[in-house]
């Protein structure tokens, strides 16, 4: 084992402290991330942040200037090259050749064998209802089928570490939930996930774990329970009966009024505790206004905490 990876423990990838220029310009600075075995994790950032160069390291595209890459406490090497199946952003498909020979070629290139790959293409075909599109060209496909030949032929071989670089691209909403499907399948059948994605809806309902990288460098990582609730900032939904005039005149000073308003769900207010109150207090003076239904916190979204930590990353700068 080498030294460098002795400590990687139960992640299944490591990345320390990993170094890449292009010409002048500094791609990934000392980013490092650790990604748990049979954890989905996510890789965020905004445009040019430098993912999809870390993704590429990962599968061996490039290599590192500085910093190192881990598989499984071994130094990544050419050999875990079949353990990885990756979807990039930017995919493409011989436009002539026709459907199933296509993916019959691509399945063939991860080790399998004819027939065990046109065996698992069936399933897979079916389960994506393409059977139809077998001996048709790749040039007849639309940009959703396109996607989901090329989905299909990453995962064929269930590899051991999985790498999505933006995977909901160019899908409509119902085949997007059928990939999530799959994914946490797979997950469920003991497969490691790396995705990348601009969708933090997809984030806060598939992750286990995510690293946020603004301009080359890590600014947030960690387990994304841990990360809302360290990013909590004291709001609550409190559903009630009652005259909604008394809240807005009888709240006492460390409670704010964020937002009332009456729906299907009956009347509803949004609160934030401010300075030394606590969520106690917040109720005890809420009884003596309204009747209370319902009353929960309000942890920050993936969305609204990815918007807070990228703005105050770059004010830094």
């Amino acid at each position: 084992m080498n030294r460098a990876c002795e400590s990687s423990g139960a992640n299944l990838i490591t990345a320390r402290a990993v170094v890449k220029d292009f010409s002048g310009h500094r791609a990934l600075n000392k980013v490092s991330m650790e990604v748990p075995e049979g954890s989905i994790y996510g890789l965020l950032g905004p445009n040019g942040a430098g993912k999809t160069t870390l993704l590429r390291i990962i599968n061996q595209i490039t290599a590192p200037d500085e910093g190192n890459i881990c598989f499984a406490g071994e130094q990544i090497a050419p050999e875990h090259r079949p353990l990885i199946g990756y979807l990039p952003e930017e995919r493409g498909l011989y436009k002539k050749m026709k459907v199933g020979e296509q993916a019959l070629y691509l399945a063939r290139l991860k080790g399998l064998s004819r027939q065990d790959a046109l065996k698992r293409l069936k399933v897979w075909f079916e389960k994506f209802e393409m059977g139809g599109w077998w001996d048709k060209k790749v040039e007849e496909l639309s940009k959703g089928m396109a996607q989901k030949v090329q989905f299909i032929t990453t995962v064929l071989h269930k590899p051991r570490l999985l790498i999505f670089d933006e995977p909901f691209s160019g899908f409509d909403p119902i085949n997007v939930n059928l990939l999530k499907e799959e994914i946490l399948q797979m997950k469920s059948d003991g497969a490691t996930i790396i995705f990348s994605t601009h969708n933090m809806a997809s984030v806060e309902e598939l992750c286990d774990h995510i690293t946020l990288i603004n301009e080359s460098e890590t600014i947030l990582e960690g387990d994304i329970l841990q990360i809302k609730e360290q990013y909590r900032d004291n709001k609550y939904l409190v559903t009630y009966d009652g005259d909604p005039e008394r809240l807005t005149g009888g709240l006492k000073p460390y409670f704010k009024l964020l937002k009332s308003e009456e729906n299907g769900m009956g009347k509803q207010a949004t609160l934030q505790v401010m300075g030394s109150g606590g969520s106690g207090e917040l109720i005890r003076n809420l009884v003596e206004l309204v009747e209370i239904r319902s009353f929960q916190e309000i942890l920050p979204s993936m969305n609204d905490i990815f918007i807070q930590v990228v703005k105050n990353a770059s004010g830094k700068k």
